[in-house]
Parts: structure tokens; sequence; C-alpha cells
């Protein structure tokens, strides 16, 4: 079966139609009131890094640069900026990660200056939406979020949600995670996630 999936955002409103063998299975339509919202990703630039903050300044399109500390650069930093730069100059051709080579985690009290650097391009995801004169908080471990499941690359992992007490259904939960997910793909199973693009997204 060929899966497509089709986003067209406007500024008033993003729809996302989901294609199995050309034919319309789902079709989500959400009104963009605001231009920046939690979940939302980009392709932005590093404007300035700020070693005393262990933090960077990132233009994301908002009239306030966002803020990206290096405790939200996550892990699997090389692994997504490597992606990335790749997908931009055509080397990397595909989403799936079979091939990939996982590169080493970045050190957990490392330097943000070690490996940001001004005029630098970086996908991140707005981690919390802008507040009065603050600009975007960021992230750059990307996330997809469905209705029930958040997907994650460059990890082999799964978790399931606390709130899921019983050991049988997390056990069975966590089996059948274990079988669908590609490779080099992780992600956590939970009963009720709270950003918008939850309400949006649904993994199949």
């Amino acid at each position: 079966m060929n899966i497509d999936l089709i986003i067209r955002s406007g500024t008033s409103e993003v729809s996302i139609a989901l294609l199995k063998d050309k034919v319309l299975s789902e079709l989500h339509r959400e009104q963009t009131e605001r231009g920046f919202a939690v979940g939302d990703i980009h392709l932005a630039k590093v404007r300035k890094v700020a070693p005393g903050l262990n933090a960077a300044f990132v233009d994301v399109g908002h009239e306030k640069d966002a803020f990206l500390h290096y405790f939200d650069l996550g892990p699997q930093y090389k692994n997504s900026y490597k992606f990335a730069k790749g997908a931009v100059n055509g080397t990397v051709k595909s989403s799936l990660l079979e091939e990939w080579k996982p590169e080493a985690d970045i050190p957990k009290d490392g330097k943000l200056a070690d490996a940001v650097s001004a005029s630098q391009s970086i996908l991140v995801q707005i981690a919390k939406e802008p507040i009065s004169t603050k600009g975007p908080r960021l992230t750059a471990e990307v996330t997809l979020a469905g209705r029930y499941m958040v997907l994650v690359p460059f990890i082999n992992k799964v978790s399931i949600s606390s709130r899921i007490t019983d050991e049988a259904e997390r056990k069975r939960l966590k089996d059948l995670m274990q079988a669908i997910r590609p490779k080099n793909f992780g992600g956590s199973y939970a009963r009720t996630l709270r950003t918008r693009t939850a309400r949006t997204w649904r993994l199949t």
C-alpha cells in the first residue's frame, strides 16, 4: 500500500490529507490564528551563540529570536543535524532511516558553542510559544506526535505512559510498537497528548 501525506499551510489554515493508494483516507483542517504553535517544525538559522547562557538565539521568522539551550539539543543532535543538512543538499533521498549509521550522542554536560555556530541552519521544533516580548522556546529533538503515539527518529527504544498501569497491557503495547516501528525510529505510547500537533496527526 502506498501512503502519501499532503500538507498545505496557509496564513489562516493548515490542511493535512492522508492518501492510501491515492484515495483520501483522512482530512484534517485547523485554523491558525497565531503564527507559531507548539509542535511546529522549522528549518531555521542560528543568529547568535551565547556561550554565557550555553544557548543560541535562532531566527524562525518571529519578530523576536527564538531561544535554544544546549539541554534542548537532545542526545541525538548530531544525527538530526546530519540528516537535515543531507536533505537540503540532496545527499539524503529518503525519510526512512534503514541504512542510517547513527552518530554518537552529544555529551550531557557539553557546550552549545561546540555543536552550533552562527549562521548555521538547524532543524528545530517549537517547544514553547512566544509570550509577550519573548520569542519561542525551541528544541532540536524533533518528534512527531499522533493521537496516541509519538514517533522519535534516531533512537531504537519505545516507552509506555506511566498512566497505563496494567502490566499485561503495557507489555502488549510495547511488543506491538516494537513490531511496527521502522528501524532507527522509536517512540512512546500515551493515552492523551496536550500539543496541538497531537490533535492533528495520527500515525498509521
